[in-house]
């Protein structure tokens, strides 16, 4: 089996002194992993930063058994980030959901184009809060879909309102940028709110049913938010 395509790396890890196994979404094939010979010298070190986007060669005996890959590289976006370290942690939460909730060998290209939508949040103002949003489309594109306007009622207190979730014994107040998706917000603490509310739903609806725990990345990334 052998075949060329283009994808983001998502994961890698040390298979032996020179090599590495490594998982990268593809356009054509889904994620697949391989290993890569070699792996370790500087010059295709460079290359391995999580998220870059890169050109692939793909050869397997059969399916079912582990193949190698041969790679160059397509664009580097990850460097852009070296001095921003809450974007590179964002980017090491958005590769390790995909890795850790799309299965091997599957294609799919609404989680492909989601991988280059989420380098483009990056280069904005309010990347955060559009961040957020894209985790609700990612796990729309996997058959969960989350739309807080169903699960909240509004309270009313003279000129100002909030949004209350409805099975919510204690009344959970739902951030109003969660409901109305065109509200801006800057707030640090009403983002981080919003996205530890996205976590509860994640781990009952998604991660629980399947026996698969928060992503450390992921709780890393919230502690960046300050």
């Amino acid at each position: 089996m052998n075949w060329d395509d283009i994808g983001f790396l998502l994961s890698k890890n040390k298979y032996n002194e020179n090599s590495l196994i490594v998982e990268i979404f593809t356009e054509k094939h889904g994620k697949v992993s391989g290993i890569i010979f070699g792996g370790t010298s500087k010059k295709i070190k460079n290359y391995l930063q999580i998220g870059n986007k890169i050109f692939v060669n793909y050869n397997a005996k059969s399916r079912e058994k582990l193949g190698y890959f041969k790679i160059e590289i397509y664009q580097a976006l990850s460097p852009f980030y070296f001095d921003n370290h809450q974007k590179l942690s964002c980017i090491s939460c958005a590769m390790n959901l995909i890795k850790l909730l799309t299965a091997e060998s599957q294609q799919s290209l609404s989680i492909y184009s989601l991988i280059d939508d989420f380098f483009n949040l990056l280069k904005k103002d309010d990347w955060i809060k559009d961040y957020i949003f894209w985790e609700l489309e990612l796990f729309k594109a996997l058959g969960y879909d989350l739309q807080f306007k169903d699960l909240v009622d509004k309270k009313e207190t003279g000129n100002k309102y909030q949004y209350v979730a409805k099975s919510s014994i204690q009344k959970k107040i739902i951030p109003n940028f969660l409901v109305e998706k065109t509200q801006s917000t800057e707030d640090i603490e009403t983002l981080k709110n919003g996205l530890k509310l996205v976590s509860d739903y994640l781990e009952k609806s998604i991660l629980k049913p399947n026996n698969l725990n928060q992503p450390v990345s992921r709780i890393q990334f919230i502690n960046t938010l300050k």
